[in-house]
């Protein structure tokens, strides 16, 4: 696509060029994701280089660094590049978010270890990781409100779709290469020095989206982004206070249920199932590529039966079949029979993640839309998506773990009446 297209032509923009700006910010998402988890996925090996077990202060940083990453930095980089997207536009800031994301991974490849330059080496390995929150936290909302505002009116919901295509997309890609990576490396050098690796190519990675990001149009004008509202939280909570509310609702049971059925449900069929923990491994890895191909299917149904009938579907059928669904789920012997299982709930939440962003999107006015799709994603994400493991395993120890799937069905059951009670947003005339 031509750096010369101005915004104003948006609407003349050809289905080819349209497709390379889905591809071009999905890129980055994609990008943001894989550098996220293989932090994750790789920590196994590369926790004892930087947080020796003797030594309780780095472990204390340990501590910090994920709840600091995981929960504090996600809301202030929602509300960061929400801000930044709506007074300088979408494409700045997706391009710096992913250069963000850069930095951090690089940072932790190239980082000397705690036998090398003591207590230091977490504290940086703890300041690549806020990095690392901080751009994450702000690719939902920016990437969201790009993807949304480029899409062919019409088609929104399959081109927007893609977003959690590939969410899902990053972290199978970044377990794909850990595996590899196990087959071509012995545990020693894995723990030595072949956990840098994909933090290399992550970084190397970001770049490439950056240059495609660099190429993408920009869908704001000069003087939506010059308005005194634009990217206002003042103006967000006094004049939008009921949309941005509506969004905290169904964001709350939608981000607990995917966290429910994806990021928490391997260790559930671990620890409550009585699974193997690779049989678990493989169970969900097959489950994450149907899940991410169900995408653009449910997208392209909201397209024709509307956003708000499938958030009301979403949260009906969430809140009905999440217990009977973990119910069963607990008492599964079979690898085919659990991932039928969850297949089945994450249809359902397809129903939500396929048209998340783009809901949000079509709720808010031009001037602070980035800002109050990142800011309320972030904020209900954190408190309700990111403690599900939490609360999950604190209601298992107290003995008490079926009170858990009716927590998570009575968030759905909140998410269906939001749903219910909230206008028509594709009627709104909002998002143009």
């Amino acid at each position: 696509m031509s750096q010369h297209i101005t915004p104003h032509e948006i609407e003349e923009l050809t289905p080819r060029q349209r497709i390379f700006a889905i591809v071009g910010a999905s890129s980055g998402n994609l990008v943001e994701w894989f550098d996220f988890y293989i932090y994750s996925f790789c920590a196994l090996y590369f926790s004892a280089a930087f947080f020796p077990s003797g030594n309780p202060t780095t472990q204390l940083l340990n501590t910090a660094g994920i709840f600091a990453a995981g929960f504090l930095m996600r809301p202030v980089g929602g509300w960061m590049f929400g801000r930044i997207a709506d007074r300088y536009g979408r494409k700045n800031a997706m391009m710096i978010s992913v250069l963000m994301m850069c930095g951090g991974s690089l940072m932790i490849a190239v980082l000397p270890t705690y036998a090398q330059i003591g207590t230091a080496a977490p504290v940086l390995l703890l300041l690549a990781r806020l990095f690392q929150g901080l751009s994450v936290g702000g690719e939902y909302g920016t990437s969201a409100t790009y993807m949304s505002e480029v899409a062919e009116p019409g088609k929104r919901g399959f081109f927007a779709s893609f977003q959690y295509v590939t969410l899902i997309g990053g972290q199978l890609l970044a377990l794909l290469v850990l595996v590899i990576l196990q087959q071509l490396l012995s545990d020693a050098e894995l723990r030595a020095w072949g956990w840098r690796i994909p933090f290399v190519l992550g970084a190397c990675a970001a770049l490439v989206s950056l240059y495609l990001r660099r190429s993408l149009t920009e869908t704001t004008n000069a003087s939506e982004r010059k308005r005194k509202e634009a990217g206002s939280v003042a103006t967000l909570l006094r004049d939008h206070r009921k949309a941005f509310i509506t969004v905290l609702g169904f964001t709350a049971g939608g981000s607990l249920i995917f966290y429910t059925f994806t990021t928490y449900m391997q260790k559930y069929l671990v620890n409550t199932a009585g699974m193997d923990a690779k049989t678990a491994s493989a169970v969900m890895t097959g489950v994450l590529v149907i899940y991410m191909c169900l995408q653009p299917i449910f997208g392209a149904l909201s397209d024709r039966i509307g956003r708000k009938t499938s958030m009301i579907w979403f949260g009906a059928l969430a809140a009905i079949a999440t217990v009977p669904i973990m119910m069963a789920l607990r008492s599964v012997d079979s690898p085919l029979m659990a991932g039928v299982l969850i297949v089945c709930a994450l249809t359902i939440v397809s129903l939500y993640t396929s048209i998340g962003g783009l809901i949000k999107a079509e709720m808010f006015p031009v001037e602070v839309r980035a800002l109050g799709v990142g800011l309320s994603y972030a904020v209900a994400n954190a408190i309700f998506g990111g403690s599900a493991e939490y609360v999950a395993l604190w209601f298992k120890q107290a003995g008490m773990e079926s009170n858990f799937y009716w927590y998570v069905s009575a968030m759905c059951a909140v998410a269906f009446i939001v749903a219910l009670r909230m206008p028509d947003p594709q009627k709104s005339g909002l998002l143009k």
